[in-house]
């Protein structure tokens, strides 16, 4: 009986206990979720459409990639803002179309950069209580007041612009100009020719800054510099893949991302983090002859799968880029999205995630997609527009794209019929390739960019 009466007693406790300890882990489970997000934002150099296992490729695997694609959100209409490295970094820090800001490459040769009165992303966030570190390819300027620790980056580590920059693959250089790698604005250590180790020594810098601010929101900008030619896989994946040492490259990134996943999954912090992988443009199909000297051979480029053209070109296959987002408790696994949607759209969604405030009186072209990756909501782009520097050449408004071009003339194209860009059906639809044209000369008014004139035809 005195037993019977010591477990009523336990119970009784218990149920009082109960309230307050699931109180506990409610008020635990707000203050997790309440806490800003991590950004991990990967931005790959040349990567093609075709490149990934989970995009299509036959060869290649990618398994931690692929992981990434099915515990999240995969995008196969996600648009880079131009075919080309620095305009393309531009719009993706800024979310604003590089035609406005930063149409032209950069190199050694270049005094000048994405300019300081630019509100980069990285300024935004750190403004909103992240650390920032931008690790990788840079190429918005070399000069200290271009660096990224001048556009709102905490740190940095990484080549300041392309790592074939260096002779014999860009001719107009001297012997003087060394590929040099910098710690923050300091040039720390020649790389030249001997790129062989460099992706395993972003990943090592990554990983390093993510356990060293596991405790506070942070913002990490890791841009690779390959697969931009010339290539160059670490000895122990040398010969791994099937497809070739372009395939030994790729699987080796797939193999750093794996290790980026452990560390936050080891440190606890996977499920408050958001991973955006992309690519800065397609593929270097047509190499110079300069990119064909010193072992670099023409095929030892990327594939843009089903899509025509390449880098530089204004064709699907020069900006429509793999894209995959993963965030656990945000976004819904195993989606696939056919949507608009653009490298442009990064700044203002990181803005609301972040809990940040957009530029005032400051043009943004990208567009809030959370609604779009938490699946909840289509994504509010129809249109955009492909621009070559300074020239706007084309534009797809739905399922329709219009170029117009000096060299190939009109050409319209059903996107979700022929994303291949085979069949041009400017005949059948002059009333749709005069809006088309309107519109782009409207762009064009309101940039001052400049357009092939050819405003209507009959």
């Amino acid at each position: 009986m005195e037993k019977a009466n010591i477990l009523h007693s336990i119970f009784v406790l218990f149920g009082l206990l109960l309230p307050f300890v699931s109180c506990q882990k409610q008020q635990s489970k707000n203050q997790d979720t309440d806490k800003k997000p991590n950004i991990i934002l990967i931005y790959m150099d040349d990567m093609g459409y075709g490149d990934l296992e989970c995009y299509g490729h036959p060869l290649i695997k990618t398994p931690h990639i692929n992981n990434l694609a099915e515990n999240g959100i995969k995008f196969t209409s996600f648009y880079a803002p131009a075919a080309v490295c620095t305009p393309s970094r531009a719009g993706l820090l800024t979310g604003r179309y590089p035609v406005r800001n930063t149409p032209f490459n950069f190199g050694p040769e270049s005094t000048s950069g994405l300019s300081p009165s630019e509100v980069t992303i990285a300024e935004v966030l750190k403004e909103a209580g992240y650390k920032t570190a931008a690790i990788g390819k840079w190429h918005l300027g070399h000069l200290p007041q271009f660096l990224p620790t001048a556009q709102g980056f905490d740190s940095y580590y990484g080549l300041p612009y392309s790592n074939d920059m260096i002779l014999p693959w860009c001719p107009w250089l001297s012997p003087e100009d060394k590929l040099m790698l910098y710690q923050d604005t300091i040039p720390v250590k020649e790389i030249g020719k001997n790129q062989e180790k460099i992706t395993l020594d972003y990943s090592e810098q990554a990983i390093s800054f993510i356990k060293e601010n596991k405790d506070n929101p942070f913002f990490l900008y890791l841009a690779h510099s390959m697969p931009h030619l010339p290539i160059s896989a670490a000895k122990e994946f040398q010969g791994k893949s099937a497809a070739g040492l372009y395939g030994d490259v790729i699987e080796m990134v797939d193999w750093t991302i794996g290790e980026m996943l452990s560390t936050l999954k080891e440190i606890h912090i996977e499920e408050n983090t958001l991973i955006i992988f992309t690519s800065d443009n397609g593929p270097w199909h047509n190499l110079p002859e300069r990119m064909l000297q010193d072992g670099i051979q023409s095929w030892h480029t990327g594939s843009t799968g089903m899509l025509r053209g390449a880098k530089a070109t204004t064709y699907e296959g020069g900006l429509r880029v793999p894209s995959i987002m993963y965030w656990p408790t945000v976004i819904p696994p195993g989606q696939v999205n056919h949507d608009i949607v653009s490298v442009l759209d990064i700044f203002p969604t990181l803005v609301n995630i972040s809990s940040a405030s957009l530029p005032e009186n400051i043009k943004i072209d990208g567009m809030d997609i959370l609604p779009v990756i938490e699946g909840k909501e289509p994504s509010p782009r129809t249109s955009f527009v492909y621009c070559k520097e300074k020239t706007v050449q084309a534009i797809r408004k739905k399922k329709w794209k219009l170029r117009n071009t000096a060299g190939e003339g009109l050409e319209l194209y059903n996107l979700h019929l022929d994303p291949g860009e085979m069949y041009n059906r400017v005949e059948e639809f002059p009333e749709l390739v005069n809006e088309l044209l309107s519109e782009m000369h409207a762009f064009v008014k309101e940039t001052n960019a400049d357009i092939y004139e050819r405003k209507t035809i009959n």
